[in-house]
């Protein structure tokens, strides 16, 4: 007997529909799962034999074939065992065939024929909200918050085998899965902009960087405050809106991450804050591997990307940075075929001036490398990637008196109250933030009149610039001029950008 049930995979983020078919015949005791499966697919055989047994149902001594369609597409993890189990029941008619229909299934089985939670439940939940006619999801309770994400799907989270047998043959009806909260699940306070001390100057560069989704550099010395500015962006950025926080928790989930973070309280609406070691190889940050996974920055994704100690990272992990940095986007081409996964963040990155941290600092005196070794190590960041560096800012260290300062600084809350307000300044004009304006927008928007543009002239002139390094100076004065609420871009916003640009 046949019968079949729909489902799907999730290939780097996003889910590909299948559709488990199941063929019970005579012949001699076999079970085979055909459709490119991976091995934990291949494993479901006797996972699913072990439920089966648990719910007084054993598979009988029968031939028996599952289908995991298309067959050109690889099938990984333990997502397909609850459909498997679906479909052999209803294919050896125990369980009626017109449960089956209408019904988006997923989840792995345990021996004793629970189910346990599994990765992409976002991605599976997005697209069975797009069938057509509409569809029930059924998977996981330990995914039911993550399926309830999406509005306007009946999704029902079973504990066990039996309990989704039961609901599907109407002897019992589940409720739906809750919908999620939209709320700040923040277990502790984000890090405050009141505890740094002094650098007046880079505290000023990062409410450009918040407000305007600006790439940041900060250079200077072992203990100058990089890391301590750099940690405390993400408490001044504006709140996530609900689609950016469904996107976010899309990719979270594709890697097998959300699950404890909904369980704190809602759908989170800070921004995500990344932060790989400089060791990190090129698949674990940009993503990828056997089975593609998003990396370090697609979990950025509408969020920050933080690359402390920037020079000692890989160079083709660097290089391989421009692409996300202006498109928004990495491209994995495979044998297997082409992947693209999101990584829309904003880069901060940290690093010191030379390899014992002391050059062009007041205590250049006990910097002691050499001449070259100090270009060899200022030469790791290229000059394609830095031109894609909108803010460049140099670190002193702090002065005594700055050190013994008494008295909180401007806290976080208030910065973000004025980077929300530019923010919203520039969504209300042009429906995106000032680092993604180009083209034509870029021109109507930013483009400065009259003395102002004689002044850009000026600067292009002198600092030689490249076009795209000429845009992110238009865009970074567009942005100082939504901080003080003016509707042109003046000369002071022009002078203000160039100084981040490191051309004053």
């Amino acid at each position: 007997m046949f019968a079949a049930i729909r489902s799907a995979t999730v290939v780097g983020v996003d889910a590909v529909p299948v559709r488990v078919e199941a063929f019970v015949s005579g012949g001699l005791p076999t079970f085979t799962v055909v459709g490119l499966p991976g091995a934990a697919v291949q494993e479901s055989r006797e996972r699913v034999r072990a439920a089966l047994k648990q719910l007084g149902l054993p598979l009988p001594p029968s031939r028996i074939v599952v289908n995991l369609a298309p067959a050109d597409v690889r099938k990984e993890g333990p997502a397909f065992d609850l459909p498997i189990a679906l479909a052999l029941l209803a294919a050896d008619r125990r369980l009626p065939l017109p449960a089956l229909e209408g019904v988006v299934a997923f989840g792995e089985l345990a021996l004793d024929g629970s189910l346990q939670p599994v990765r992409g439940a976002v991605s599976i939940a997005l697209h069975a909200a797009t069938e057509a006619p509409p569809v029930c999801l059924v998977g996981p309770p330990g995914n039911a918050a993550e399926m309830a994400l999406v509005p306007g799907l009946r999704a029902y989270a079973p504990a066990s085998l039996a309990a989704a047998v039961a609901h599907l043959t109407g002897r019992t009806r589940l409720q739906p899965a809750a919908p999620a909260t939209l709320a700040d699940s923040q277990s502790a306070p984000l890090p405050d902009l009141a505890d740094v001390r002094g650098h007046t100057r880079a505290k000023r560069a990062l409410e450009v960087a918040a407000a305007g989704r600006h790439n940041l550099l900060l250079t200077g010395p072992p203990g100058a405050g990089k890391t301590m500015l750099a940690t405390r962006l993400r408490g001044v950025l504006p709140p996530l809106t609900t689609a950016e926080a469904v996107e976010v928790s899309r990719v979270h989930s594709s890697a097998g991450l959300l699950g404890p973070h909904l369980a704190q309280g809602g759908l989170s609406r800070t921004p995500p804050l990344r932060s790989p070691h400089h060791t990190g190889s090129e698949a674990g940050i940009l993503g990828g591997g056997p089975a593609p996974r998003p990396g370090e920055v697609s979990l950025a994704h509408n969020g920050v990307l933080f690359l402390d100690e920037l020079p000692e990272f890989r160079r083709s992990v660097l290089e391989a940075l421009r692409q996300p940095l202006e498109e928004g986007f990495v491209s994995l081409s495979r044998a297997r075929g082409s992947l693209r996964l999101p990584a829309r963040f904003q880069l901060v990155a940290a690093q010191n001036p030379c390899p014992c941290g002391e050059y062009a600092t007041d205590q250049q005196a006990a910097c002691n490398c050499t001449v070259s070794q100090i270009q060899n190590y200022q030469r790791r960041i290229s000059g394609p990637l830095l031109d894609r560096i909108d803010i460049r800012i140099r670190l002193p260290r702090l002065t005594e008196a700055e050190l013994l300062q008494g008295g909180a600084a401007e806290p976080s809350a208030t910065v973000a109250r004025r980077v929300a307000a530019a923010r919203t300044r520039m969504l209300e004009r042009q429906g995106c933030a000032n680092a993604q304006l180009a083209g034509q927008q870029l021109q109507r928007h930013a483009r400065p009149a009259g003395a102002a543009e004689e002044f850009l002239a000026r600067l292009a002139l002198h600092a030689r610039l490249s076009g795209r390094g000429f845009d992110r100076l238009l865009r970074m004065a567009r942005t100082v001029a939504d901080l003080e609420g003016s509707a042109a871009v003046e000369q002071p916003h022009l002078a203000e950008a160039a100084g981040y640009r490191g051309m004053s």
